[in-house]
């Protein structure tokens, strides 16, 4: 491998060489990840943003060493560039992990495509069966990936909410997804502890950066698919919040007033001022008016004419009965004799017979 030495570190210190920059950056990812402190903090943001320096100057060497090519299969990688591999995954997720909110569609965009690069490479030397995602401005995502190299992995559109045969073959796919990546760290675990030793040989260390390829594989598409996913809400909130503020920097309108259009001056004329129509007086007025005509109940004077009607007509009856009286009507004396005898013979309630059963 060839060596090559950084004069403007990040770290301020003293040269660093492209190794360091990589172990060392790989190292505070994992610490970062692994932290129990909240992500947020100050201390940890100011890690990832130093982590993220190291990456990238790393990534600019491996650029100017030209240590990969597409010609090239992954055998014929040195075990010592290998590593290297790894670069643009660890730089994108590692850019996850920053939480500015004001630059997150800004930072989740350049992660994906730092994990499309590496998933690109790793395409060019065939290290695992995968299928590239597909672009942002489409909305299917990767689905299944092989761990192993056993499997080829298979992309599926994101299936519609109807689609159930789909939405089931999707979740299957990611239960698969998942149990491979976990074999891939449970032989990662072992291998890692002979890297760690410094005893392991050529073949062990190139099994090891072999195995955190296809690990970094499965990461990336998992993490681009959620990636795809934020980014819609992102930009619907973007949307939402231009449109809320251009609707506040318009003026407040006046509420109009009701009106009703008339087909021509005469309906308006006979109409008025259509539906519903203007009062033309108050309840005060209209009581005065009342008052004065004598027509208000507390008054003591009726209301209507109807009632003066009927009391003449009852009047009228009563006197007519009296005049005929007088005037011994036979005819009124024999009804008045009948009912006499009746109410003698038949005492008081006699054709009552409602519910006596």
């Amino acid at each position: 491998m060839a060596e090559y030495e950084n004069t403007n570190d990040v770290s301020g210190a003293e040269p660093s060489k492209l190794c360091d920059l990589l172990e060392r950056g790989w190292k505070i990812f994992e610490e970062v990840d692994g932290t129990n402190e909240p992500l947020a903090s100050t201390s940890i943001q100011v890690q990832v943003k130093r982590g993220i320096g190291m990456l990238e100057e790393a990534s600019r060497m491996v650029a100017l060493l030209e240590l990969f090519s597409r010609n090239e299969e992954l055998e014929e990688i040195a075990t010592a560039d290998l590593k290297y591999l790894l670069l643009p995954a660890l730089l994108g997720a590692l850019s996850m992990k920053q939480t500015s909110r004001d630059k997150r569609l800004e930072t989740v965009r350049a992660a994906r495509a730092h994990f499309m690069d590496f998933l690109k490479r790793c395409k060019e030397y065939n290290s695992t069966h995968f299928e590239l995602p597909h672009g942002t401005n489409e909305s299917a995502g990767p689905e299944e990936a092989s761990g192993n190299g056993s499997s080829p992995a298979t992309v599926t559109p994101k299936p519609c909410p109807s689609d159930l045969v789909s939405m089931a073959a999707q979740r299957q796919a990611k239960i698969e997804r998942y149990r491979q990546r976990k074999e891939l760290e449970a032989r990662l675990s072992d291998v890692r502890r002979a890297v760690d030793s410094g005893q392991a040989d050529d073949e062990v260390s190139r099994d090891f950066y072999h195995l955190n390829v296809r690990r970094w594989v499965n990461v990336c598409l998992e993490e681009i698919e959620s990636i795809d996913q934020e980014m819609e809400i992102l930009k619907n909130m973007d949307g939402l919040k231009q449109g809320a503020d251009k609707k506040s920097a318009q003026p407040a309108r006046p509420p109009m007033k009701p009106f009703i259009l008339t087909k021509d001056a005469v309906q308006a004329k006979v109409f008025g001022a259509g539906y519903p129509s203007l009062p033309t007086m108050t309840v005060d007025d209209w009581y005065e008016q009342h008052r004065k005509r004598g027509a208000m109940p507390d008054q003591g004077i009726p209301s209507t004419v109807d009632g003066e009607e009927d009391s003449d007509a009852k009047e009228r009856e009563e006197e007519d009965k009296e005049k005929k009286a007088e005037n011994d009507d036979e005819e009124s004396l024999l009804k008045a004799r009948n009912w006499d005898d009746w109410k003698e013979s038949h005492r008081r309630g006699y054709g009552n017979r409602h519910n006596m059963g």
